[in-house]
């Protein structure tokens, strides 16, 4: 324990960004704790000085001197504590240096214990300060591996310099969609969880909020403001539907998401794996948001039932099957983007 320790201690904060004082302190406890674990008589009696001016530590018992010895770990006599301090006497208290061997071992081997677990916790700590500002975002990752078990996917992401793995789970893929090692594909940071094992980044390729950023990178009029994503509803890898108004009237918000000659929905189409995305104005007036959410089915009639949760849409007979789509797919999606729920009914039924 010489300037080499101290000189260490300054290599780390310097290369990880611990402060020595923080190491300092952490040592200091564990040396503390690693003494009483063997010395348990010696109680609150052990002392620790590190001294970086002198690059010196020094580890020592107070004792108090007495007449009478009635406890050897904490007491000397006054003649044996002159050993220490030739002025001793009843009732003060000397430093009783630690063995210096057994001292080395155990200050030795409480550095380690604390550098390490300090460099892991600011890693840590570091890793999650970064991801946490990316939470909600768009992150590209690398597929690093794939547990052919679970078909859970271990994912290499980065924010700024710093690197993690993050298991996108089976139920958290696009469904249909065939991931393999080394191929780079985009994950939506749902949460990012502090934990004892360190940060959890939690990432889904089926988060509706995937889809809302992807518009946001492609479409430049929702990036600035102008068009705003009012509502998503998405089953991921099939189909998702997604409302859109216009803060300024001479823009169209569906024909600014769809891009020219389609190009801009179509990217996202592709980096979905071929889902299907339909697009429809959102409308204050429920009775036209429903009916434009129902699309591409025509609508006859939307009436809101008194419960102000429901409504009922009337549709063409030939359009029945369309409104409510395979295996009620168009309905359900029309439901959970307007928060209604829709029961549609044919036009021959009201005659």
């Amino acid at each position: 324990m010489n300037a080499e320790f101290f000189t260490a201690i300054e290599d780390i904060e310097k290369e990880k960004g611990i402060p020595r004082e923080y190491m300092y302190d952490k040592i200091n406890q564990a040396m503390l704790a690693a003494f009483r674990k063997d010395n348990p008589e010696a109680a609150d009696n052990v002392v620790v000085e590190l001294d970086e001016s002198k690059k010196k530590v020094e580890m020592y018992i107070l004792m108090d001197v007495v007449d009478e010895v009635e406890n050897p770990a904490t007491q000397l006599n006054p003649d044996a504590a002159r050993t220490y301090n030739k002025k001793a006497k009843a009732g003060i208290q000397v430093k009783v240096p630690v063995e210096t061997k057994k001292f080395g071992r155990i200050a030795a081997q409480a550095a380690k214990q604390v550098i390490i677990q300090g460099i892991r916790e600011a890693e840590r700590g570091i890793v999650y300060e970064q991801f946490t500002s990316k939470e909600h975002e768009i992150l590209t990752g690398v597929v690093s591996r794939i547990d052919p078990r679970s078909g859970a996917v271990s994912i290499k992401i980065s924010s700024n310099s710093e690197f993690t793995e993050a298991l996108l789970p089976a139920n958290e893929q696009i469904r249909g969609e065939t991931l393999t090692e080394g191929s780079r594909i985009k994950v939506y940071v749902v949460e990012v969880r502090n934990s004892t094992r360190g940060p959890q980044v939690l990432i889904s390729r089926t988060h509706p909020g995937l889809v809302k950023r992807l518009f946001e990178l492609e479409v430049p009029e929702i990036f600035d403001g102008t068009v705003e994503i009012k509502s998503i509803a998405r089953e991921a890898g099939s189909r998702t539907k997604m409302a859109v108004c216009s803060n300024q009237a001479e823009v169209d918000p569906i024909g600014s998401c769809v891009g020219p000659k389609g190009a801009r929905v179509a990217a996202i189409v592709e980096e979905l794996g071929g889902e299907k995305i339909d697009i429809v104005k959102y409308s204050e007036d429920i009775e036209s948001y429903v009916a434009a959410a129902l699309a591409p089915a025509e609508v006859v009639s939307v009436t809101e039932l008194e419960d102000g949760k429901s409504c009922r849409v009337v549709v063409p007979d030939s359009q029945l099957s369309l409104a409510i789509g395979k295996e009620g797919q168009n309905a359900r999606l029309a439901a959970k983007l307007t928060g209604y729920k829709i029961d549609i009914k044919p036009e021959s039924e009201l005659s």
